[in-house]
């Protein structure tokens, strides 16, 4: 890595201290067990507070790595982009507003459906995983479908999608969707002209009884240069931890980009709809991409503040004829670390 993003590090660890004004309240808990003035208890929370941060300085640093990786081999210096320490303390900020949203929508019994759509490396995956990381996962789900079975493909086309749809307080986040017809099928010949003809008739009917059912639809198209593609297929080429996300198909697409600009485009004309409509992200700078994702996210579903009851932790009840039981060494993991 970098000497100049080496340095900038510590700069977002420093900034923790400010952060924390971001981390959402989780109603009102009754600490008077717990003393704030014992070094040993503030060393314990700052330890915990530093852990909940590096989770995301971790995937940071991971794409850091990627972003150096060829940038000798690729021409010309790195696009400016935004800071560190302003894009964790705007993201840690997003994300608590992410969690009273997801308080609100199991409160009020709502049926959210967010669709993430682009080519190939355009950054959905890292867009979903920054709307994932805080929130409770029995509440906001991920489905990232296979290609149809021989079975689903003699379906209703819609049919596959269908019972992942959310029931009343839940989030399901599609990672592609039902919108493959009009992208990777048509262009690598997956689906006949009639095919793509009828989903583009019956995808208006099906998102509008999706709306008039109660369901909130957002769609997101996440946009990048072909340049821009054909530099992070490079550094996935050249990073043995990200070869797993190529496939013969990621390689196909290169090939049929101007194919593939061409289907978005009627995509778009065709599916942009006043009760479904496309919002396109920008997302040749992924930080940049995120932030903006969820903060639309966040317009889209008028929210507030749920009310919470005073939780108060229970003593320990204590027996005086309890023995704690040794446990046996050979079930202990080795201690390598």
């Amino acid at each position: 890595m970098g000497t100049g993003r080496a340095r900038s590090i510590p700069l977002c660890l420093t900034d923790q201290r400010a952060m924390r004004s971001h981390v959402p309240s989780r109603g009102l808990i009754r600490t008077t067990d717990m003393n704030f003035n014992d070094p040993s208890n503030l060393d314990r929370i700052k330890a915990e507070i530093a852990d909940s941060f590096d989770e995301e300085l971790e995937m940071q640093l991971e794409e850091d790595r990627l972003d150096e990786l060829l940038a000798e081999e690729m021409s010309g210096a790195a696009a400016p982009t935004l800071d560190r320490r302003i894009y964790f303390r705007e993201l840690f900020r997003l994300q608590h507003e992410l969690v009273r949203l997801q308080d609100w929508v199991q409160h009020r019994k709502l049926k959210v459906v967010v669709l993430f759509e682009g080519r190939d490396s355009a950054g959905k995956g890292g867009a979903i995983k920054r709307v994932m990381q805080r929130l409770n996962p029995r509440v906001c789900r991920v489905v990232a479908l296979p290609a149809p079975t021989e079975r689903e493909q003699s379906q209703w086309y819609f049919q596959r999608y269908v019972p992942h749809l959310p029931t009343g307080g839940e989030i399901v986040l599609f990672d592609r969707s039902w919108y493959n017809r009009a992208g990777v099928e048509r262009v690598m010949g997956f689906c006949t002209p009639d095919e793509l003809e009828e989903f583009f008739r019956s995808v208006p009917e099906f998102e509008h009884m999706l709306v008039r059912s109660g369901i909130v639809l957002v769609k997101y198209w996440f946009s990048i240069t072909d340049e821009e593609q054909e530099f992070r297929f490079r550094m996935r080429i050249h990073d043995p931890l990200k070869q797993w996300k190529l496939s013969p198909m990621d390689m196909e697409s290169r090939v049929h980009w101007e194919e593939y600009t061409k289907a978005k485009e009627e995509m778009l004309a065709r599916t942009h709809t006043a009760h479904a409509p496309w919002s396109v992200v920008q997302a040749v700078d992924k930080k940049k991409a995120r932030l903006n994702c969820i903060a639309h996210l966040l317009t889209r579903i008028p929210y507030g503040d749920v009310p919470r009851p005073e939780i108060e932790l229970p003593g320990r009840v204590r027996h005086a004829d309890y023995v704690r039981q040794p446990v046996p060494a050979e079930l202990y993991v080795p201690e390598v670390y």
